[in-house]
Order: C-alpha cells, then structure tokens, then sequence
C-alpha cells in the first residue's frame, strides 16, 4: 500500500460528483421504470362500461366502446323477437354452439341475450373485422335476400347477420357475432364487461 495521503479537496470533490451522479441517474431511470406501468388509457380501455338504457327506444340501437370495440345493445321490437325463430334454418350456427368467438352461457338461447328485447353484442364482423351496417327494414332489398327479417350486412364482403348477431350459412363471416360479459344493475343499467361470474 502507498502511503501518499490523498488530498482532501479532491476527496470531497470525488464524494461530491459521485453522489451527483447517482442522483442524476436516479432521475433518468425514474421516467424509463415508470414506463413499463400501463398509461391511464390502458387501463380504461380494459375496464367495465356501465352503460344507461332508459332512453333506448323499441327498434333503436346504440353504440358504446369497450376494450376499443364498437358494442352494439339493441332494444328489439316483439316482431323483431320473432323473426328470430324465422331464421333458424339458414343460420350457420343457430345455437352458438361454435367457440371460436366467445358466448357466455346465459346467452346461449335463441335470442342470444339475458333480455330477450336487449341484444348485446361486439359489432365487429368475424371474417376481416369489419363493422357491418344496420339493415333493420325486413323484405327485399339490394344485397340481400328477400325473405330478409332485418339484421346487419357486412358491405365488405357480403356476410349477413340476424338481430341476435348470428351469421347466416354460407358466407365469409365464420362465426357468430361476441356477445361481451355483461350484466344488469338495474332495469335501465347495464354493465359491458364484467358479469356475475367475472
């Protein structure tokens, strides 16, 4: 060992840039650590939607967003609650039977919903994830059959879906419409993304 004695003033200038360096980096990782948490954003776009149906007409649908995805929940007619049956045979999967794209039990029915008047429903068509267009009106029309009940036509590549988002046999759609974890809080309340079981 040397037995040269250190200057003291380089010591505490040593001590000094040391511990300022330390800081400094402290203050450079802090932004770059905190990074790796989820933005605010992220972590609405995952969360439930409490949606208020009480002004929803007979007929009328409306949109919401969850996890960035278009929801549809539609207040169907009685007649449009009956023409569901209508459809059955020309339907691709008439029981959601299919899982490819989720159905949670208690919309496994012929109205695919816990309402039969409420349909909710992803509005994302499952062939290119387009979003198809109302078509309500029941008869003939352009680009569709003439025995039409009314439902959704995917303008895209020509897939039809009934009003419970089931899609019709042969065309490019594979599946069904999502139906999305959902449940009531009250007669006029709904909830998209979580349910009982969630």
């Amino acid at each position: 060992m040397s037995d040269t004695p250190v200057d003291s003033s380089k010591r505490t200038w040593l001590i000094a840039s040391t511990c300022a360096g330390a800081v400094g980096a402290g203050f450079v990782a802090t932004p770059f650590v905190s990074s790796f948490q989820p933005s605010e954003r992220a972590k609405a776009a995952g969360a439930a939607v409490e949606v208020d149906i009480s002004a929803l007409q007979a007929g009328e649908k409306l949109t919401v967003e969850w996890r960035g995805k278009p929801v549809w929940i539609m207040k169907r007619t009685p007649e449009q609650i009956e023409s569901l049956k209508k459809v059955e045979g020309q339907l691709a999967d008439p029981a959601s039977d299919r899982t490819a794209v989720p159905v949670p039990e208690y919309a496994k029915n012929g109205h695919r919903s816990i309402k039969p008047e409420i349909m909710v429903a992803v509005g994302i068509c499952t062939h290119l994830g387009c979003s198809p267009g109302d078509k309500f009106a029941s008869g003939p029309q352009p680009s569709l059959p003439d025995d039409w009940q009314g439902g959704f036509l995917c303008a895209c590549h020509g897939s039809t879906f009934d009003l419970a988002g089931r899609v019709f046999k042969n065309k490019p759609a594979p599946d069904n419409l999502e139906v999305p974890p959902h449940m009531y809080l009250s007669d006029t309340k709904l909830i998209i993304g979580e349910d009982k079981k969630a």
